[in-house]
């Protein structure tokens, strides 16, 4: 009885260092396909160029993804993870206005676009062809953060109608700022500009007695 007391907690300690290492090299893996993304596009990804990248086998590659989609979900979970946080770590931040939030939000958008390797391709992944399957949109994810920052830090309400407003204002931001990296690395300042400026006005229009925005600086 004793022998046995002293082997079961040896079974647990070991258990989570190979978890860790699984994860580690999920990871690596991950940033493999990203590399591979950015230099040969999202067509051309394959197991067999993510395995060579990570210098790892084939069949590590296979024991975590089973084909090539699979890993490509994986990195746009990723990518819609980091997105998440940068804008969480904007709606926790004292910021001193609405627009100052919303200004915080467009630059959490942008570093997401040009520091996230793939982002600018893949994003979350909601253009990816799954088959029957799809990936749902982004924007609506957000709404909900943004409408209850606004109430708590701010008492602004939201009806429904208002909402829907907002998810529409926040998708015309995201489409632009998605245009404006394109074709440009750095984020094309004339969409930029335009998607902050469109976005302020729609909140003017949404939110009444919202104060003028002073110029975004993307």
């Amino acid at each position: 009885m004793n022998d046995r007391r002293t082997v079961a907690p040896s079974v647990t300690v070991r258990h989570e260092p190979v978890q860790a290492r699984a994860a580690l090299r999920i990871e690596a893996l991950l940033d493999a396909a990203a590399a591979v993304v950015v230099e040969h596009g999202i067509e051309h990804l394959t197991t067999a160029l993510v395995a060579e990248r990570a210098g790892a086998s084939i069949g590590t590659v296979y024991r975590y993804f089973p084909d090539r989609v699979a890993v490509l979900v994986a990195l746009a979970e990723r990518n819609l993870e980091r997105l998440r946080l940068a804008l969480e770590r904007v709606l926790m931040a004292e910021q001193p206005s609405v627009a100052a939030t919303i200004d915080a939000m467009l630059g959490a958008m942008v570093d997401t676009f040009r520091d996230v390797p793939s982002f600018r391709s893949l994003r979350a992944g909601e253009g990816l062809d799954l088959g029957p399957v799809s990936r749902d949109p982004v924007v609506p994810m957000f709404v909900g953060d943004v409408a209850e920052h606004l109430h708590e830090r701010w008492g602004i309400e939201f009806d429904d109608a208002q909402r829907n407003e907002l998810e529409v204002a926040i998708g015309v931001l995201d489409a632009l700022v998605t245009y404006a990296f394109l074709h440009d690395a750095d984020g094309d300042p004339r969409y930029l500009e335009l998607g902050a400026e469109l976005l302020h006005q729609r909140l003017r229009a949404i939110i009444p007695g919202l104060p003028e925005a002073s110029a975004p600086q993307p």
